[in-house]
């Protein structure tokens, strides 16, 4: 027997595609600007680059959302495999909680139960991947739709959400981009990164643009209700299905704050059977039916998380995410070198552009990121992440304290490393 050194082993790296896929992430970034901490800092470290305020004691869910879920573990009723769009009783409950704020009934029928967003998108992806198409994706965008599109060979095309309007996507420019392997154009609303909300006049704009290109709009609405601007209430792409077909995405996740969850949701909103008659609802169903399921005790809980969450709760955690955002926008304002273009509307995000003519030893925003872990302990996400260069995602849905600690530091960083003046 030849010794187990000499021996050839069939298996090895990723492939290229998966390392690219992995590095469009946002995980990947993060895990970079962790390893520039400074272990002998003693101040706590700041953690403005990702969004899950979930571990902050002020952010804790609903005590009637973790009853919920205990009743469901200890009622047994839910140890059992689920059918591949989900339990019935759960797919009715986000049917009727979602039709609250539309103008019409969603059907069970047309909910899809996922292991939270994340995995809706993976099962959206795949489907829509077939040879030769490609998809419209926001710049600046969430990356997880770069990275599932990326691993299924599907391509991407970006059009710009822009700043000097509020970040309204540039329709001019989504025509532009689309031809006739176009399948979809992806809308996040309320917006990561951006934190802006579209207003009803904009998105019926995007619905009869989609519908006068042919493709189907994939409104990811995962922070819905995260809004706060004084006139940008939150509406659902949802009612804007007559014109064009509608796929929404969403969570428990972001407005109950437990991510760890993982329970998410696909609707099919398609009044008109397009989807159906050109077999995209059958693709849906076979994606489904190769997926994993999410935690059955978990959709079991969820018309209990959903009926028995009071109105005040969301009402208070809303209120420390706007005072948040309000703090994060006036502290920024005081940085020359950090210019925000928009107040934040919604979600738990902003995002800021570098004046790198301003500063010193700082080349771009991966640098600025990286020198502001080291020094600071401050972790915010370089620009390049989600699509723009020398730009920044800050996310103000934190502990108040911490996050006026992480912008003073913020601030002092900018200051060290300004130019000195003549």
């Amino acid at each position: 027997m030849e010794g187990i050194g000499a021996k050839r082993w069939n298996f090895g790296t990723s492939n290229e595609l998966l390392v690219r896929s992995s590095s469009l992430g946002i995980r990947d970034y993060l895990t970079t600007l962790n390893s520039c901490l400074n272990g002998d800092d003693s101040r706590p470290v700041v953690p403005l680059g990702h969004g899950d305020p979930s571990p902050f004691p002020s952010f804790c869910t609903d005590q009637a959302a973790v009853e919920a879920i205990c009743d469901a573990v200890r009622s047994t009723k839910f140890n059992n495999y689920s059918s591949a769009s989900g339990v019935p009783v759960a797919r009715k409950a986000v049917a009727e909680y979602l039709s609250r704020d539309l103008s019409y009934e969603i059907s069970a029928n047309d909910v899809h139960l996922t292991a939270g967003c994340f995995q809706a998108i993976e099962i959206l992806i795949t489907a829509l991947a077939t040879p030769g198409a490609n998809i419209l994706l926001p710049r600046p965008t969430y990356p997880m739709y770069d990275s599932r599109a990326s691993l299924s060979h599907l391509e991407v095309r970006y059009f710009d959400l822009l700043p000097e309007i509020g970040w309204d996507v540039d329709l001019d420019a989504v025509e532009a981009l689309a031809d006739d392997k176009t399948v979809a154009l992806v809308l996040i609303n309320p917006c990561n990164p951006c934190g802006n909300v579209f207003s009803r006049q904009h998105l019926q704009k995007i619905a009869e643009t989609a519908y006068k290109l042919g493709i189907l709009v994939v409104a990811d609405e995962v922070y819905d209700h995260f809004t706060f601007g004084d006139d940008k209430p939150f509406v659902s792409m949802a009612e804007f299905a007559e014109i064009v077909p509608v796929i929404v995405l969403g969570a428990i996740s972001k407005r109950w704050f437990v991510p760890g969850w993982r329970l998410g949701w696909m609707v099919t909103l398609d009044p008109h059977s397009i989807l159906k008659d050109y077999g995209f609802v059958q693709s849906l169903t076979n994606v489904l039916n190769v997926s994993t399921d999410p935690a059955t005790f978990i959709q079991g809980a969820i018309p209990d998380i959903i009926g028995n969450t009071k109105e005040e709760f969301f009402s208070s955690k809303l209120e420390m995410v706007r005072k948040c955002a309000e703090i994060c926008y006036e502290e920024i304002t005081k940085i020359p070198c950090i210019t925000c273009p928009c107040k934040p509307e919604g979600s738990m995000f902003t995002m800021v552009k570098l004046n790198l003519s301003l500063l010193e030893d700082i080349s771009d925003d991966l640098d600025f990121c990286t020198k502001l872990a080291k020094e600071e302990s401050v972790i915010i996400l370089p620009g390049r992440a989600v699509g723009l260069m020398n730009w920044l995602r800050l996310t103000f849905a934190v502990e108040l304290e911490l996050l006026v600690d992480g912008l003073s530091r913020l601030k002092n960083f900018a200051q060290r490393h300004s130019k000195k003046q003549p």
